[in-house]
């Protein structure tokens, strides 16, 4: 048995450092990354369903067909309305604009009509629910049912999917960009290196947003304040990826996958509006650098004279946390102990 287990020992020993080894180690890893990957969209996007709709109410319901409306939106939607009452028109068009509701339900006197206006810019598939939910329901209740989308999508973007596309070519090629670095820029130093990152953030900024714009014409973008959102994002993204590889080396692209891709982008609300995102998904997803990134440029192309700075904090806050873990340990960054001055002209 001794002879046996020293055989398996030895033969551990060698496997562990042998290219075997970690071939092995990122086949499982590969594997659970795929499954995970495909598993966090399909749990967040294949089948959006409405939790909490905040909308926006005028005029009363105290009669008893506004009562049933209201009871048979929410029984068709298997969700709750959440209503926030306003005195007009007027006021619950801002709380529209300030992102606050979704949609406006405004009751005639009696109960007997019913105006709905949706926000397709708020969020499509919300929108969409509820257009096609409010007919079936006011046939069902008595109640004459008109709708309007009052903040339609552009024409080039009739899904509202083209602010989710650029936040996520910003985010991937932010952290590739990083990676990249760490191969073929090993000698560049910390404030050398950071100073890449912000070149190709700003470089790759302009490029997304140009072809974006100017060259497909898929969305009319406020081009200075949407440019400035997309570097901020990709320089976030790339200095979160020097952050974990400072702090964990060869295996960073683990967390920097994981927080970004496997947990930011899905949660982010760009491609499923969040109240029809899981609701744990939905509170994070604002906290974290995508969906912080779709916030800031969906207000700007939508809802601009209404930009909120919460985005902008979030994405401040994760750039400050990641250059201060990088600058304070960056001797274990790859390069980034090479503090050496060049020699000077008369050294031999």
């Amino acid at each position: 048995m001794s002879v046996m287990g020293g055989y398996v020992r030895d033969w551990w020993a060698y496997f562990k450092g042998s290219p075997y080894g970690a071939g092995t180690l990122l086949t499982v890893i590969l594997a659970a990354a795929a499954g995970l990957f495909a598993g966090s969209y399909t749990y967040s996007m294949a089948n959006p369903t409405p939790r909490s709709i905040p909308t926006a109410l005028v005029g009363g319901t105290g009669q008893p067909q506004g009562v049933a409306f209201l009871d048979g939106m929410e029984k068709a939607l298997d969700a709750s309305l959440r209503v926030h009452p306003y005195p007009d028109i007027a006021s619950a068009r801002d709380a529209v604009d300030e992102q606050e509701v979704f949609a406006i339900l405004d009751v005639a006197p009696g109960g007997h009509a019913v105006r709905l206006d949706v926000s397709g810019a708020s969020g499509a598939t919300v929108a969409q629910l509820l257009a096609e939910s409010a007919p079936p329901v006011g046939a069902a209740t008595g109640v004459a049912v008109t709708v309007a989308d009052i903040k339609p999508l552009q024409k080039g973007d009739p899904r509202g999917l083209a602010i989710f596309y650029i936040s996520l070519a910003a985010v991937i090629i932010g952290f590739v960009g990083a990676i990249q670095l760490n191969v073929n820029a090993k000698e560049l130093r910390p404030l050398e290196r950071v100073g890449f990152t912000l070149a190709y953030s700003l470089l790759g900024a302009f490029s997304i947003a140009a072809i974006v714009d100017w060259g497909l014409g898929a969305l009319s973008l406020p081009f200075a304040e949407s440019w400035a959102i997309l570097a901020l994002t990709m320089f976030t993204s790339a200095m979160v990826c020097t952050m974990f590889t400072t702090l964990f080396g060869r295996w960073a692209m683990l967390p920097t996958w994981g927080l970004l891709v496997i947990i930011g982008n899905p949660s982010s609300g760009g491609a499923v509006s969040w109240p029809l995102l899981p609701s744990l998904l939905g509170t994070v997803g604002r906290w974290l650098p995508p969906g912080a990134s779709v916030n800031a440029q969906h207000t700007a192309v939508y809802f601009r004279g209404h930009q909120h700075a919460f985005p902008f904090l979030v994405l401040a806050v994760w750039v400050l946390v990641s250059c201060a873990v990088f600058w304070i340990w960056r001797d274990r960054h790859p390069g980034g102990g090479t503090t050496e001055e060049a020699p000077s002209s008369g050294a031999m």
